[in-house]
């Protein structure tokens, strides 16, 4: 089955501390049914000191469940429902039930 939420895609917070804003998924879970949205659900961490990083305590995204985003609309952004459509040449392709637009990627 084709994925409805994929890397790359801007998706919109629907419940939770960050509702209501959106960012860029930058990493899928799909085993967990989750993802990591950029400046979505951050959490402070501390970190050990490594070669590569400082030590001290870092804010970095926290996986969040895919039942709680949803796509944004490409043509107003707000929160939209994916189908799926099989094009003429055959390829089957992402659309915003929203407004019917094609999705990228």
């Amino acid at each position: 089955m084709a994925a409805k939420i994929k890397k790359g895609d801007t998706v919109v917070v629907l419940t939770g501390r960050d509702k209501g804003k959106s960012g860029e998924v930058i990493q899928m879970l799909p085993a967990d049914n989750k993802a990591l949205v950029r400046g979505i659900n951050m959490v402070r961490r501390h970190q050990k000191q490594t070669q590569t990083q400082e030590a001290g305590i870092v804010a970095k995204e926290a996986p969040i469940h895919l039942s709680n985003v949803a796509l944004a609309d490409p043509k107003d952004g707000k929160a939209t429902r994916v189908g799926f459509k099989v094009q003429d040449d055959g390829t089957k392709v992402r659309v915003a039930k929203r407004s019917g637009d094609l999705i990228d990627g």
